[in-house]
């Protein structure tokens, strides 16, 4: 992706935050073998160019890292051609609005490859979710559950991962940090509210319960965060019959020349190595 301009130096561009196979010049930038000084001669500026190469690189590579259901976060781009791309590449799509669910139907894409998030969703949200039958919803408070309860039965069942909250501070800035226990998104291990929600969540018709998710935070750089977000979750899981684990994302991207983001291929691999040590060998392992 590039906001690219005439006026712009193109030799003093670190290649390392332009996509793969890009090509600097000395007065410009083949992305995709494309130059962007003709793109902004045809279309103007700022313009937003994305390369389907990389795209799709790093879509086999998520696939590729985590166990079938890893997805891809549509908050961080979407439209009809990028869902299309991501479930071509092997992935489910993440939706948190109607809007957004909407969009990624309209798409092609099929509900078996749809997650739905969020932890504010309305009850028309929900009840869309259920009517269309979603690869998963994450369920996310109290509130959820009880509006749940009135929507699911045995004829439109749904199967759900529980958000929780491990009390882990990610090394990454406080606005971005999510898996603390002060944290508006999920319910907390420490204080029970988790397995109350396991419990509530049991008891529903109609609710199939397969495992928990959570989020530590973004632009994570550090990826030891998630070996000890494991370890927790591990211990957790130790006292239920649930057998799926998503990690979440939040896997840094260097922005500024002298940030290192570690691969999708290396975080996957943290994260796997966490998981052989603290999981029991049969639970799923996925992201976004």
């Amino acid at each position: 992706m590039a906001n690219y301009g005439r006026d712009m130096c193109a030799a003093a561009i670190n290649p390392i935050l332009l996509p793969t196979g890009s090509t600097v010049l000395n007065d410009d930038v083949l992305i995709g073998g494309v130059s962007l000084n003709s793109l902004a001669e045809e279309f103007g500026t700022p313009l937003f160019v994305y390369d389907e190469r990389t795209l799709r690189e790093h879509c086999r590579e998520a696939a590729a890292s985590f166990d079938p259901g890893v997805a891809f976060a549509s908050k961080s781009f979407l439209c009809g051609a990028m869902a299309r791309l991501a479930v071509e590449e092997g992935l489910c799509i993440d939706v948190a609005t109607e809007g957004e669910l909407d969009l990624v139907t309209r798409s092609g894409v099929s509900p078996s490859q749809i997650v739905v998030h969020g932890n504010n969703k309305s009850t028309l949200e929900i009840s869309r979710a259920i009517d269309l039958g979603v690869h998963r919803l994450v369920v996310d408070n109290f509130n959820e559950i009880e509006r749940l309860r009135t929507l699911v039965d045995i004829q439109r069942p749904i199967k759900c991962l529980l958000r929780v909250t491990p009390g882990v501070e990610a090394h990454t800035h406080e606005f971005v940090r999510t898996g603390q226990e002060d944290t508006k998104f999920g319910l907390s291990i420490s204080r029970g509210d988790a397995q109350r929600a396991i419990e509530m969540l049991s008891d529903m018709a109609g609710v199939e319960l397969v495992g928990i998710h959570c989020h530590i935070g973004s632009q994570i750089f550090d990826v030891g965060a998630f070996d000890a977000t494991m370890a927790i979750l591990g211990e957790f899981l130790r006292a239920t019959t649930l057998k799926e684990v998503c990690i979440g994302g939040g896997l840094g991207v260097a922005y500024v020349e002298d940030e290192q983001a570690p691969t999708i291929s290396e975080w996957g691999a943290a994260v796997r190595t966490a998981a052989e040590k603290y999981l029991d060998k049969e639970t799923r392992v996925t992201a976004e």
